[in-house]
C-alpha cells in the first residue's frame, strides 16, 4: 500500500485536496440545506412534496435531472466521509432527500428516525433558531 501511495503522488494529493474541500464544503452547506427542511417535511407523504408538477414539462425535466445528479453527488460523497473527514451520514441524509427513487420515503424516515441523526439536525435547527423536525408517530 505505502508503495503504491508513493508511486502515485499527484493522485494521493488530488484525493488529499478532495477530501479537505468536501469536510470544509459540507460543514457550510449540510446546515444551511438542514435548517431549510420545513419542521412538517417528514409528516407528508411523496404526493405533497412535488409542488413542482405545476411548471412547465421541460422545467420539470430539467429540475430532476439536476435535483438527482445533485442528490448522487452528495450520496457518493457522504460515503467517502464514512471513511474520511466529514460528516457521511447526514450527507447521505440530504443526498437521499434528492434522489427520486421508489421506497425514498420509507428510508429517509429510518434515517431520520435514528436517535443520533435526529437529534444532531435538531441541534444545528435550534443553533439557527428553527423549531425541531418533527416525525411521524411511530
Amino acid at each position: 500500500m505505502i508503495e503504491w501511495v508513493r508511486m502515485h503522488p499527484a493522485f494521493v494529493g488530488w484525493l488529499s485536496l478532495f477530501s479537505l474541500a468536501t469536510f470544509f464544503g459540507t460543514l457550510i452547506i449540510i446546515p444551511m440545506i438542514v435548517v431549510r427542511i420545513p419542521e412538517d417535511y417528514f409528516l407528508y407523504d411523496a404526493a405533497h412534496l412535488k409542488s413542482y408538477h405545476r411548471h412547465h414539462p421541460l422545467v420539470r425535466f430539467f429540475t430532476l435531472i439536476l435535483k438527482n445528479v445533485l442528490g448522487v453527488v452528495f450520496i457518493l460523497s457522504g460515503i467517502a466521509m464514512l471513511f474520511l473527514p466529514g460528516q457521511g451520514v447526514l450527507t447521505i441524509l440530504i443526498g437521499i432527500t434528492f434522489v427520486d427513487f421508489p421506497g425514498k420515503r420509507a428510508l429517509e424516515l429510518r434515517f431520520i428516525s435514528r436517535d443520533s441523526v435526529h437529534k444532531t439536525i435538531n441541534w444545528l435547527r435550534a443553533k439557527a433558531l428553527r423549531p425541531p423536525l418533527r416525525l411521524p408517530e411511530p
